[in-house]
Formats: C-alpha cells, sequence, structure tokens
C-alpha cells in the first residue's frame, strides 16, 4: 500500500471498522467504543474511501464482509492486538513486573493438560505472571484475535474462524459418552441402548459440535426427543451425577478426572469417529513473545513427560497456517 494511504489510516478507522464486525451492526458498535451511529457510519467510509473498496454490506438484517472486507479484517485484528500487546508490556515495566502471559483453554484442557505444562512453563520462566481463561472455542479465537489473549490451547477452530491464525497439533483426543458410575446404561455398547435417556449435547458454536453431528448422521440419527446442549462443566456434572442421570456427550479430558475417581465411567461405544486434534492456536503473522515461545516449549516437553490426558494419543506435531 502506498505511504500516503498508510498515513492516513487513524486508530479511530481500525478499532470502528473491528468492533462493528464484531458486533453485527453499527447501532451496536457504537454503543461499545462510545460513538453515535452516524459517527461510526462516517469512520467506516472514510476508511473505504482510503483504501478505495467496500469493507462492509449495510442491510436492515445488520452488515456482511466483503471480500476486501474479509482479507482487512484479519490484519487490522492483528494491528490492534500488536499495540495492545505494547501497551500491556509498557504498563508492566512500569509496574516493575514482566509482562504477563495470557492463556486461553478449551475446558478440556484446562481439567487435565495445562496445569502440568503451566508448572514447566513456571520452572522456564520463573519471573513471568500467568493468567488462564477457559471458555468456548468461539469466544476464545475472538479474544486471541483481539489481542485479549496471547496464545489458545484446544481443539482446531472451523475453517472459516482460522483464517489469520496458526495451530499446531499437541494430540488427538476422544469425545465420549459418560454416566454415573452405577448408570444401568453404563455398559451400553450401542446407541439404541440409550434410547429414552436424557442426553446432553454440545451447543452450535462448541468445537466438538461438527464431529459430533456427522457421527450421530451415521449413525442415522437425525434428532434426540430429550436432548439439552450445554457447555457448562458445572452443569453437565450436576445433571449426570444427580438426580436426572443424564448421558452426557463430551470430550474426555473434562471428564477424565470424574472417571479416574471412579465418579464417571465412558460408555463403551465406539467413538473413534469423533476424535480431533488438540493444539497450539496463534496469531499467524505475529513473531511469538519469548514468553510464547516458552510455553510452547513447556507443552511440548510435558507430552514427552507423559502429561498426555489418559486415553490419548500423542501425534507428531503439525503446523497449519
Amino acid at each position: 500500500m502506498e505511504i500516503r494511504k498508510l498515513r492516513q489510516i487513524k486508530m479511530r478507522h481500525l478499532l470502528a471498522f473491528v468492533e462493528t464486525v464484531r458486533a453485527g451492526s453499527l447501532k451496536a458498535a457504537a454503543g461499545r467504543i462510545n460513538l453515535t451511529q452516524p459517527a461510526i457510519s462516517k469512520t467506516l467510509k472514510d476508511l473505504e474511501d482510503i483504501l478505495g473498496a467496500p469493507l462492509l454490506l449495510r442491510d436492515r438484517g445488520g452488515i456482511a464482509l466483503t471480500r476486501e472486507g474479509s482479507v482487512f479484517r484479519q490484519f487490522a485484528e492483528q494491528s490492534l492486538a500488536s499495540l495492545g500487546h505494547g501497551l500491556s508490556s509498557i504498563e508492566a515495566l512500569n509496574l516493575g513486573i514482566s509482562a504477563p502471559l495470557r492463556l486461553g483453554a478449551l475446558p478440556s484442557v484446562a481439567a487435565v493438560f495445562l496445569p502440568d505444562a503451566v508448572q514447566r512453563f513456571a520452572e522456564l520462566s520463573p519471573s513471568t505472571p500467568v493468567t488462564v481463561d477457559d471458555g468456548g472455542i468461539g469466544t476464545l479465537i475472538d479474544r486471541l484475535r483481539a489481542g485479549e489473549l496471547d496464545i489458545v490451547v484446544g481443539r482446531m477452530g472451523r475453517p472459516e474462524r482460522m483464517t489469520g491464525l496458526s495451530f499446531t497439533q499437541l494430540y488427538s483426543e476422544q469425545v465420549v459418552f459418560v454416566v454415573a458410575a452405577d448408570h444401568p446404561c453404563a455398559r451400553a455398547t450401542d446407541l439404541a441402548e440409550l434410547a429414552g435417556q436424557k442426553l446432553l449435547y454440545p451447543p452450535e458454536d462448541a468445537a466438538i459440535r461438527p464431529l459430533v453431528d456427522r457421527f450421530m448422521l451415521s449413525e442415522g440419527i437425525t434428532g434426540w426427543p430429550d436432548r439439552l446442549e450445554t457447555v457448562s462443566g458445572a452443569f453437565g456434572r450436576a445433571m449426570t451425577l444427580g438426580p436426572a442421570r443424564a448421558v452426557w456427550l463430551i470430550s474426555q479430558g473434562v471428564v477424565a478426572g470424574d472417571i479416574a475417581a471412579g465418579r464417571m465411567v465412558a460408555v463403551p461405544i465406539d467413538t473413534t469417529a469423533m476424535a480431533g486434534p488438540v493444539g497450539i492456536m496463534a496469531r499467524s503473522e505475529e513473531e511469538p513473545t519469548p514468553p510464547v515461545r516458552l510455553f510452547r516449549q513447556a507443552l511440548f516437553e510435558t507430552l514427552d513427560a507423559g502429561g498426555m490426558p489418559p486415553d490419548q494419543s500423542s501425534s507428531a506435531p503439525i503446523d497449519v497456517t
């Protein structure tokens, strides 16, 4: 891009564009960044004029990215993320502390694999504070793009969400049907034996949802009469171990501790078709900081030391950008 155009693009342009895309409408974005709707509309129009290309299509239903907008989005997000990281680093320096390493993890990783890796990282970089947040894959990826997280460990997001992100596989994780240890279906070997049971199912935005949907279709099941969608580990445990006696369809790592303690059992139905990669997600165009590089090292050293979640399979790391 010409130097003249680079000089014309201001932070307000990038912020207005990125927040509008995330919010899904001009009205919602205006509220998030304390601007009026006409003001944010003008800012976006100014940006499009500078770039010489339309970025957004606007209608009563909200906004949609154009082809040019989809390309520009990842670079706008990376620019804001880099600036945010720089501001955080300066703030930490002024306080006399190291900038924190901000980790995001899916619940299955946070519950089993991550604690050992964080402990190993503390040995490699004892002066670096660590924050760990878990949540759904969509939320974690959005926060990674926004610069609120430095790295995410979990299942790879859907292809359309992974633009501008890299993925390095660590291991493959199973999805299993689990029940209370004394549940009458604990020894079921076929889905037909679970008929009539309340089923806890991953919600639409869950990382495992596409795998689960394909598995159910392959078994000839297009619906489940008593199905409840949830991503909450606490709620899932209460429904599985409590009076509801539900069957929980969940990543094995989430319930590995419950299975090891004898509270739950994995129903012996073959779910190998629902195995999926777990790995490291980062912003692909950004040079890893020293703490991020050390944490990646800690992850692989944890695997090499036998820190693999129970009954999961390791694989040679594959980098997908």
